[in-house]
């Protein structure tokens, strides 16, 4: 972006001083005499978010003008962190909006801080699904994020007495600025209910599903901007409404719970991230969220598709939808199912869209993560895709024994039902069946998915197990985290980084560079003080900035090796209390992390720490 004059960038602040006071008095009804924290917070937001929507519009437009291919990427989670500084950063609109604020009585910073963390995530999934959305804008690839909007994300975490207690996170409670309601795109979904066989006109045989239930799908878009570039992808993520909300005929004879039950019912799908699924209400409660995920977005990229084309006979040359995990792996019966059973594709032509169109990320290595769901609880909420499943599988199982004659133990291991007790679809076995590509996380994990946990589906499709490795974001990682590291660096070696990350080599030169190390180590120091004042506000620990930090955090998990780490700690405790004389270096450790509500021995490993 080219410098302005002092004379424009004067213009420029003015602009903005009057869109926080527009904001404060139209949208918040407040003046500067009544406004809170939160006040001040939404109208600068809107302030930024209104010089963002052109470049939304504007980029919404270009995918109906130019019809390029749209990467569609669907996730339960995605782990957004916080919108104003990464958007005022993206923009290049930070040290203006900071000015601005200045001149209105304002501290950035604090209305920076003010602004909750979105409840949409809960740890390296769903980075990786933000940091992928933040990349596609940035590299200017058309690309649509699909997740749901839940209303009280995970959960909040308090520690006491060294148990975690959970809280309802309420992180929509005051506000969110960044989204935008599109009722008129809203899907239905059905749940429940039976099948049932009939002819057409021409005698074609044909199943129609009917459900026992309908939801409705509204989509809420939130812009996610690329770094200095005009191209603004979105965000869209569903949330639940009932397709009747309210049953006036019984709110009149006085049965108040019956008249709201269905929109009560409805709305639970989209309450909470991973609802624990001890109970078979919770499993069930799990299934329908990731049904109304992929059902919503796959509707949607289909109502998309017909805008532009005539047909869906080239879906898969317009779309390309990535499966983070197998949470979205019921896109690949769901597909199927609105080509066969909505659009009337014949079999074999819906199967060769939908295996083009879908492709799988893979995330673990462990057997007793990978996600099933008992045949009884599944054929009950999902009978019309149990079918296809059955279909699908029979069809495979074939083309297995055509390649393996006589391997009656790969064609059981390969069975997306899983019969080796009570029957299980198996969802991994599913979205490998059903994707174009199969990728793993890192060059180690893919190796090892190649060598053993897909040993059968590498043998079988050889080249369709690639390797994706993960990444960061070096803007909100580096640049919204960390602005005097991004200040030191930029000015070193100028900011191409921030979109390159082999730029970084040049820093290499700097290695020996004793100013250059000096201003290194302020810069650690500066962030190790701030992070200790933190500490200081929020637990009331004194910390010496000095002293190493050893930080772990992520989730609390038996296979996270949390507790290899409070262990290593006993030792190092062990070794002084043993040799009070003994050198060691002072270290203060950090563990961050929570462990799901229903997972006791996580939950164990919290109170040993």
């Amino acid at each position: 972006m080219s410098e302005l004059s002092p004379d424009d960038r004067s213009r420029r602040v003015n602009k903005i001083k009057r869109a926080f006071a527009y904001n404060l008095f139209c949208r918040q009804g407040a003046t500067p005499r009544t406004a809170s924290l939160n006040d001040y917070y939404l109208a600068v937001s809107y302030a930024l978010r209104d010089r963002m929507q052109h470049l939304f519009v504007n980029s919404a437009e270009k995918l109906l003008e130019k019809n390029p291919k749209i990467v569609c990427y669907l996730s339960a989670e995605f782990l957004t962190g916080p919108q104003l500084r990464n958007n005022l950063v993206n923009l290049g609109l930070y040290d203006d909006f900071a000015q601005a604020a200045a001149e209105t009585g304002l501290d950035l910073r604090e209305i920076i801080n003010h602004e909750e963390e979105p409840g949409l995530g809960s740890g390296g999934l769903g980075r990786l699904a933000a940091c992928y959305l933040d990349s596609l804008s940035t590299l200017e690839i058309p690309a649509v994020g699909y997740g749901i909007r839940y209303e009280y994300g995970m959960f909040n975490q308090r520690i006491e007495n060294g148990w975690q207690k959970e809280f309802s996170d309420r992180w929509l409670h005051q506000g969110n600025p960044w989204e935008i309601k599109k009722p008129v795109m809203a899907c239905e979904v059905g749940l429940g209910g039976r099948t049932e066989v009939y002819h057409t006109e021409a005698g074609t045989r044909r199943i129609r599903w009917r459900p026992a239930r309908l939801i409705t799908g509204v989509p809420y878009d939130t812009p996610i901007l690329g770094y200095k570039v005009n191209t603004v992808n979105c965000l869209r993520l569903w949330s639940t409404e009932s397709h009747t909300s309210f049953d006036f005929a019984e709110f009149n004879t006085g049965d108040y719970y019956s008249a709201v039950a269905d929109k009560l019912k409805a709305e639970t799908i989209t309450k909470v991230l991973y609802p624990s699924d001890e109970q078979i209400e919770g499993k069930r409660l799990r299934l329908e969220q990731q049904f109304f995920l992929v059902s919503c977005s796959l509707q949607d990229m289909i109502r998309l598709h017909m805008s532009r084309h005539e047909s869906l006979g080239n879906f898969h040359e317009q779309f390309q939808a990535q499966l983070n995990d197998t949470h979205p792996a019921l896109a690949v019966p769901e597909l199927m199912r609105l080509l066969v059973d909505v659009h009337f594709y014949d079999w074999d032509e819906a199967w060769e869209i939908t295996r083009r169109t879908l492709c799988y990320t893979n995330h673990t290595l462990l057997p007793e993560a990978m996600e099933r769901w008992q045949l009884d609880l599944f054929g009950s909420l999902l009978p019309r895709h149990l079918e296809i499943i059955f279909e699908l599988n029979r069809r495979f199982l074939d083309e297995v024994r055509i390649k393996y004659p006589g391997d009656d133990e790969r064609l059981r291991r390969m069975s997306v039902i899983d019969e080796t007790g009570p029957r299980y679809v198996r969802m991994v076995n599913l979205a490998c069946m059903g994707a174009k590509a199969i990728n793993g996380v890192a060059a180690l994990h893919t190796d090892l998915l190649r060598r053993h946990t897909l040993a059968d589906w590498d043998q079988m499709y050889p080249g369709k197990i690639r390797n994706v490795t993960n990444g960061v974001t070096p803007r909100r990682w580096i640049a919204v985290s960390n602005p005097r590291l991004t200040k030191l660096i930029t000015e070193a070696i100028g900011e191409s980084w921030l979109t390159n990350l082999d730029e970084l080599r040049q820093l290499e030169k700097l290695a020996d560079d004793a100013a250059f190390q000096e201003a290194w180590r302020k810069v650690k120091e500066a962030n190790k003080r701030d992070f200790c004042e933190l500490i200081s506000c929020c637990d009331r620990i004194c910390v010496d900035p000095a002293v190493m930090f050893d930080v772990q955090v992520k989730r609390i998990h038996e296979y996270k090796r949390q507790h290899l780490n409070i262990l290593h700690i006993i030792t190092l405790y062990s070794r002084i209390k043993a040799n009070p004389n003994l050198s060691v270096t002072p270290r203060f450790f950090i563990f961050g992390g929570k462990a799901a509500p229903g997972y006791f021995m996580a939950k164990r490993i919290i109170k040993l720490i």
